[in-house]
């Protein structure tokens, strides 16, 4: 377990200094700032007061609990370019309002069984670069609930130089994900990296829930996507109560939510040595 690359990720605790030049030079500290760099210095030029605007409230949300983020917000921006643009596709390459009916046939699936239809749905992806599963209609009905009751949490993606911090937040059965320092540098207009998107239509009547996912290419591969999403399953839908215990923390308790926590979680499920990049993943 990395302290260093977890501590840059949240910054440091405390700290009075809200210039523009400091609050930029603890972002540099970042390991997973190059990522960002580009578009962080884009709003230095463009826009240096809301620039020193952000720095300052990022020195405030370094002294909150990091449930506290508005992580909410970012959803209704990208939701809201989607209908500016006038058209199914948002900023970003996301699609909005995306149905089932626009990659599978339902009708015709409706007269094959639950094996069949997972064998379809697995062998339509397995050609693809991206994210997808079949999940157990009683798991996504328990994901489904907790989700209700506790919309967001903050996952932790195994990298080399040890972890960086994503935001997930559910907007109906999508859940969508941005990196804890696009948050903090960007604030509500933080845009979505990943979304995950969960179909219910076949539940009832098959007992499945088919998902499949769209992902931001300059930021995230499908390693990385695979890792969330099998962390959401490992948060939402785990039979410990520990487990999900912290989601509940990071929702009603934020102040008592301890962000290592995550890691320590993660590392006793086995999940982050399994997924450490250059680790094989299974995508089913």
């Amino acid at each position: 377990m990395l302290a260093q690359p977890a501590r840059g990720v949240l910054g440091p605790a405390g700290g009075t200094g809200t210039a523009a030049g400091s609050g930029e030079a603890a972002l540099e500290e970042n390991p997973f700032y190059g990522k960002y760099r580009h578009k962080i210095q884009e709003l230095r030029r463009s826009s240096p007061d809301v620039f020193e605007s952000r720095m300052e409230k990022r020195s405030e949300v370094k002294r909150q609990p990091v449930g506290h983020s508005k992580q909410g917000e970012f959803i209704r921006c990208m939701e809201e370019k989607a209908e500016g643009l006038g058209s199914k596709t948002a900023k970003g390459g996301f699609t909005k309002d995306k149905t089932l009916d626009s990659i599978l046939n339902v009708e015709m699936v409706k007269e094959k069984s639950a094996e069949e239809i997972t064998q379809i749905w697995n062998q339509y992806f397995s050609a693809k670069d991206t994210v997808y599963a079949v999940i157990p209609a009683d798991k996504f009905d328990l994901m489904w609930k907790r989700a209700q009751n506790c919309p967001s949490f903050l996952y932790a993606l195994p990298r080399k130089e040890g972890y960086e911090f994503f935001v997930g937040q559910w907007s109906g059965t999508e859940l969508h994900f941005t990196s804890l320092i696009n948050v903090q540098t960007q604030g509500e207009t933080a845009p979505s990296q990943l979304v995950l998107y969960h179909y219910p239509d076949l539940q009832k009547e098959k007992g499945i829930v088919l998902m499949t996912a769209e992902m931001d290419s300059k930021f995230l591969v499908v390693h990385d996507a695979q890792c969330l999403a099998n962390q959401v399953q490992l948060f939402y839908a785990t039979d410990r109560s520990e487990t999900y215990g912290l989601v509940e923390t990071f929702n009603h308790r934020s102040s008592e939510f301890k962000y290592m926590s995550v890691i320590a979680e993660l590392e006793q499920s086995g999940l982050g040595k399994e997924l450490r990049p250059g680790q094989a993943s299974d995508k089913s």
